[in-house]
């Protein structure tokens, strides 16, 4: 089965293809002394959801510095695809990252059941470590489930663990995932207090600036500002009209209309900023003190900041791919690239740093939406296949529930009746 994937590789002012040409004739002669610069710093980014036409969709609207500066100054890989399903934020992170496939890298799903044991197990979830920078269990998160070894992982030992790695995301597993096994930190975002967190596995107290980040309540001062559009609603001529029947609502709202107000619904659960483009604007508030702080760049081996924004997913999810809401992400997580770029090209500097910016996966339309354009469209009925699989076995080998669970398209049998029969 092959799924096209929601990929776009592109480099950012680096000097491994500035000094290609160079390079290479002397190479082809047996002239070994010759050695292409090294970046200071990569940035990984990976744009939770984006679907690959948002590149072009709404490519007048974006501004020089973000999506633009990519396209015109790096170069796009077009023709790819995801050898595997499902495509979910861990299992996509984690291809990026390890270049590999579940069956390999272990990480099936955002949540999965271990065979042997036919217990569920979240993809980062990790009972023998514990929270650091919060009093929830947010924080009882790491890398242990990853079987194999991260680009990140190889840059570690590549410079004998000299290079610094750090892991920035809303979602854990966005986080987490990307940094690897032999990270220098990796931080998510805490609902329930509002702060970046990290977990025992990586440090047994969060930094000083973390601390200091925390203490500014950003989330808190964002949610206050509410959410209305960018521009004037009727210039959002890619998206459906905004009071439609195919998107879904946050909590308190009589509709899924502009302005929301997110002020109003805030009950104390931070949670509600990953639903708005401030969750984008909170991940890179945070990853820039990670550059300033933690000094990205600065060293003698090439460091490596793993950027997830998981905001857009969550507003694709919560309103669907031709929503107003998701256009307006994108146009401001293009201001939030494009700040992203002009800090780099300062703290590291034009031609030291390398950027590329990839999707995890992509999003289908509402099928309602298709069907009332009389597109053929349905939802995957999981509950009704997962009975009929187990009536038909039932019918063959005279045993009930054989199968467990059926789930991201994937089948968990009963292992141990069927090894006692």
């Amino acid at each position: 089965m092959k799924i096209v994937r929601i990929l776009i590789l592109l480099v950012l002012f680096s000097p491994f293809y500035s000094s290609a040409q160079k390079v290479i004739k002397p190479v082809l002669g047996n002239n070994f002394n010759n050695v292409t610069a090294r970046p200071k710093l990569v940035v990984g980014i990976v744009v939770d959801q984006m679907r690959w036409g948002y590149l072009y969709r709404y490519a007048n609207r974006y501004g020089l510095g973000g999506f633009n500066r990519l396209l015109n100054e790096g170069f796009t890989c077009e023709n790819t695809h995801i050898p595997y399903v499902p495509t979910v934020t861990a299992a996509g992170h984690t291809g990026i990252y390890t270049g590999s496939v579940p069956a390999i890298h272990g990480i099936a799903s955002n949540n999965f059941i271990i065979q042997a044991t036919g217990k569920s197990m979240y993809c980062t979830g990790d009972s023998t470590v514990k929270t650091v920078g919060g009093s929830s269990k947010a924080g009882e998160m790491s890398p242990a489930n990853l079987l194999s070894t991260t680009i990140t992982d190889e840059l570690k030992l590549a410079t004998n663990f000299q290079s610094k790695v750090i892991g920035t995301a809303l979602k854990d597993r966005g986080g987490i995932l990307p940094a690897g096994h032999t990270a220098n930190a990796a931080y998510w975002f805490d609902d329930a207090s509002g702060n970046w967190i990290s977990s025992t596995y990586y440090m047994n107290a969060l930094p000083t600036w973390v601390n200091d980040f925390n203490s500014q309540k950003l989330p808190e001062k964002y949610i206050k500002q509410d959410w209305n559009t960018l521009y004037p609603i009727e210039t959002y001529s890619q998206s459906t009209a905004d009071d439609n029947l195919y998107e879904g609502k946050l909590s308190g709202e009589k509709a899924p209309v502009f302005p929301h107000y997110l002020s109003k619904m805030f009950k104390g659960n931070f949670g509600i900023i990953r639903t708005s483009p401030y969750g984008n604007q909170l991940t890179l508030d945070f990853a820039k003190e990670v550059l300033k702080n933690e000094q990205m760049g600065k060293g003698s081996s090439t460091d490596f900041l793993t950027l997830s924004f998981s905001s857009t997913d969550y507003v694709g999810h919560k309103y669907g791919v031709n929503a107003i809401e998701t256009e307006d992400v994108y146009l401001r997580l293009d201001k939030n690239l494009a700040d992203l770029f002009d800090t780099l090209d300062v703290t590291v500097g034009k031609g030291q740093y390398t950027v590329f910016l990839s999707a995890d996966h992509g999003a289908a339309h509402n099928p309602t939406f298709l069907k009332d354009r009389k597109i053929p469209s349905g939802l995957w009925p999981t509950s009704s296949i997962l009975k009929d699989l187990n009536l038909a076995l039932e019918n063959e080998f005279k045993q009930a529930r054989i199968v467990l669970s059926f789930g991201s398209y994937q089948v968990s049998f009963n292992n141990k009746l069927i090894e006692n029969q």
